[in-house]
């Protein structure tokens, strides 16, 4: 697919066509005449990743994206539309092509929308959810962070399957050639869509864990390690992803539940079902991973607090050793005429030698007291 070729030059129409409003009759929508987008960034088609028309799940050899609509929309196999950070503009250009609720495009523009499920009146199913990607520690700033999420929305109609992505990680190109080297599962229809990306999604969450996992280790055993010095930043950090990643994975529970009880189809529920166990292990890893973070961030600010008290009590030992000296000398340099053992030619000596065996007899002290 040229996606340097405006949409009317795709659907074959003379550069001096006219955009025109695709017209719906009472029922499902269906787009009856070519909906022509004007040839400007709003076209839909210059955020596509990739689309195809899918008969009996396979993929049919189109190159014109109207007639392929209309083939899906009469009932020949339907139609799957991959997109990537599209604008508000070219969401709009899609409404009339697929009949979609304008809040339904508002949702799926939003790249922080929050995971849910809907279906509107006519049918058509809304999930968002989010995508989860690990930063390996080569690439990683500084107190950077360790996961970076983004958005996967799916609306599914009766003879379509609209997917947009947001965010670099979690492409969803896999999805559609592992749906496409199983045409039994594709033959399902758009709901297999929803479904690979719901299992691709949960399987790249799997997958973050288990990298989290090895972080969650490395910081655990440096933070034990004799003569270790706690890496309080790097846990902190650890412990807002971790924070990140229960508001990504917890909110999926319902809609995921409630799609798979939605469906009339055995096999299907037993495919989101599995999904939705899935979906539950990764919800038990991050709990368990966050509570040891909390622990380990509890135990690596005692072992700071020892830390701390034990240098202060060096340094008060040092300064009580060093108090003695200097009070003597203090004394002796108020420079008073009549003063022991000024005139005497053992007194400089004689103080010196006070002096060091009042520090050596305070710093046996403190040694045997584990102060030194």
């Amino acid at each position: 697919m040229n996606l340097h070729f405006s949409l009317p030059t795709r659907l074959g129409l003379a550069s001096s066509f006219r955009p025109v409003q695709l017209r719906r009759t009472p029922g499902p929508a269906t787009p009856a005449s070519p909906v022509v987008i004007d040839p400007t960034p709003a076209d839909p088609l210059l955020a596509a990743i990739d689309w195809g028309l899918y008969v009996d799940g396979q993929r049919q050899p189109v190159s014109d994206f109207a007639s392929a609509c209309r083939a899906a929309a009469t009932g020949d196999g339907f139609m799957w539309l991959g997109l990537f950070e599209p604008t508000a503009a070219q969401l709009d250009g899609l409404r009339d092509v697929f009949g979609l609720h304008p809040l339904a495009l508002e949702d799926a523009g939003n790249s922080r929308q929050r995971p849910k499920l809907e279906r509107y009146e006519d049918g058509t199913l809304f999930l968002s959810l989010r995508t989860l990607g690990y930063v390996d520690s080569d690439v990683r700033d500084e107190g950077g962070e360790i996961v970076q999420t983004g958005t996967a929305t799916v609306l599914v109609g009766r003879w379509f399957a609209l997917t947009v992505r947001h965010g670099r990680y979690a492409p969803l190109q896999p999805v559609r050639r592992s749906l496409e080297a199983r045409p039994e599962q594709l033959a399902r229809g758009p709901i297999a869509v929803l479904h690979g990306v719901i299992d691709s999604v949960v399987d790249d969450y799997l997958r973050v864990a288990d990298e989290v996992a090895e972080d969650v280790e490395e910081i655990e055993s440096h933070a034990f390690a004799v003569g270790g010095t706690p890496q309080v930043e790097r846990i902190y950090q650890l412990k807002r992803d971790l924070i990140e990643m229960k508001r990504t994975v917890a909110p999926l529970h319902a809609p995921l539940r409630k799609l798979a009880e939605a469906q009339e189809d055995g096999d299907l529920r037993q495919y989101f079902l599995d999904v939705h166990d899935h979906l539950e292990q990764v919800r038990e890893q991050v709990g368990s991973y966050d509570e040891l973070m909390s622990s380990i961030l509890q135990a690596a600010v005692a072992r700071l607090s020892v830390a701390e008290n034990e240098d202060m009590r060096k340094i008060s030992a040092w300064v009580a050793i060093a108090a003695v000296p200097t009070m003597i000398a203090g004394i002796y340099g108020m420079n008073f005429e009549f003063m022991p053992e000024l005139s005497s030619p053992w007194g400089y000596p004689l103080v010196l030698s006070g002096m060091a065996a009042v520090c050596l007899l305070l710093y046996r002290n403190f040694r045997r007291q584990r102060w030194l």
